[in-house]
């Protein structure tokens, strides 16, 4: 008899977490790199805004990554993909113009946008309904660590060797996990070392609207369920926010806070640090509202828009003197984003069956990364004129149109046994 393992379904969750940290730590690589790079290839930024569009463009893809996973799998499907961000990631290495940086991007963009769907399709299958909230927030850390570990990583590798460098070691630790996750993850129904208990923990604790029926749904009958798109659209007008955290702000350090690489590698991670916690406020937030007598939907929405709320700090960033006041305010907005963020995300598994939630995380992502992009070009475009200072502003009112639109749009489709999804049509 094979040896069990206490709380698998924790490691599991863990185990996903590291491979998000190592997808986040390869997207940020650039943001991070960029005012090195971004003087040795003489690229402007509108071109900058060009080659993060791109990256952009290829995430927007989430639909058909999770299809894919949906289609053949967790295990083999996230292996396959982390695979390719890898090569694709110490690819960039070689690049010596903005056109090359651009090709990769949108490349780069493609095979991480797997990593959302991967992670809604693990918490969906390996967690009962009341702790999905907690390991989406434990999974959603790994966005924010990967872009922590970012500045002090590349800033090291920079001042060790060259800005390529990064790139190598970013794209070498995701192949290492590749290997790790190969090895260590299996579906609960296949799990050597999961116990009759915690399954029956799992099992039973998944609601009855859930359940796999064995048909996978079509993405157009997706489309037009008002559900998805009360997840969608927050999603597209919060997730700017970490585009520009991401993207962005060490630009911003650099250009208008005149911060050197050195400072850039000891302030620029404090923002993830805060949206770490965020990560695990929000869940935390669900499970207070719920104790007093709230549903679980009502309880996220709540959440969100308390997470919105606190977004307007934002609005302030670009009007105050002080840099470090400045990096304060970008802390409490990285908290505030991770907190709606983590909720609104963690909707997808809680009104769709299992053998839809990677499908329906995927094209939630494709609107939320449709507003990273939009928001992009438009810094691009017109941070020469007009200046850090309105996007700033915006980020700190989207959340709560997102909030909003949250309350409006979506439906518990458990509140009633009778009760079925709702059409677009019936709005």
């Amino acid at each position: 008899m094979s040896r069990k393992i206490r709380n698998l379904r924790w490691w599991m969750i863990g185990l996903v977490m590291l491979g998000a940290v190592i997808n986040y730590l390869a997207r940020s690589t650039l943001g991070v790199a960029a005012p090195t790079v971004l003087a040795e290839l003489q690229i402007g930024p509108k071109e900058y805004s060009w080659i993060t569009g791109a990256f952009q463009l290829g995430v927007m893809l989430q639909p058909l990554c999770g299809y894919m996973l949906d289609s053949i799998g967790l295990k083999l499907g996230f292996a396959l993909f982390a695979t390719v961000w890898s090569v694709i990631t110490m690819a960039h290495g070689l690049a010596g113009s903005w056109q090359a940086l651009l090709g990769l991007r949108g490349a780069l963009g493609v095979a991480e946008g797997c990593a959302h769907p991967a992670g809604m399709k693990a918490v969906s299958t390996w967690f009962p309904a009341r702790e999905r909230g907690l390991a989406g927030g434990v999974y959603n850390i790994g966005a924010s660590m990967g872009s922590v570990l970012a500045p002090p990583l590349v800033a090291w590798s920079i001042l060790v060797w060259d800005w390529r460098a990064a790139f190598v070691v970013a794209g070498g630790l995701g192949l290492a996990w590749v290997v790790l996750w190969l090895f260590t993850y299996q579906a609960p129904d296949k799990h050597k070392a999961l116990s009759d208990a915690e399954h029956d923990l799992i099992t039973a604790g998944q609601e009855s609207h859930l359940e796999d029926t064995g048909t996978r749904p079509s993405m157009l009958s997706l489309l037009g369920q008002r559900n998805f798109w009360g997840i969608a659209l927050p999603r597209f007008l919060a997730d700017p926010t970490w585009g520009a955290l991401s993207f962005w702000i060490p630009l911003y350090l650099v250009t208008v806070r005149h911060f050197e690489l050195k400072q850039i590698a000891l302030f620029a991670w404090l923002p993830f640090v805060a949206a770490d916690l965020g990560c695990l406020f929000g869940p935390m937030v669900v499970l207070f509202l719920q104790r007093r007598g709230v549903s679980l939907i009502n309880a996220r929405r709540g959440a969100f828009t308390l997470g919105a709320l606190l977004m307007t700090s934002m609005m302030f960033v670009g009007r105050v003197e002080s840099p470090y006041v400045a990096i304060a305010l970008l802390c409490l907005g990285g908290f505030a984003h991770q907190t709606l963020s983590v909720t609104v995300i963690t909707l997808s598994s809680d009104l769709f069956r299992r053998n839809a939630v990677a499908t329906v995380a995927g094209m939630a992502g494709f609107f939320a990364n449709l507003g990273v992009l939009i928001f992009s070009l438009l810094i691009g475009s017109l941070v020469a004129t007009v200046g850090y200072d309105p996007f700033f502003v915006a980020l700190g009112v989207l959340d709560l149109a997102g909030a909003t639109l949250l309350w409006i749009l979506v439906r518990d489709p458990g509140a009633s046994p009778t009760s079925k999804p709702v059409t677009v049509s019936a709005l």
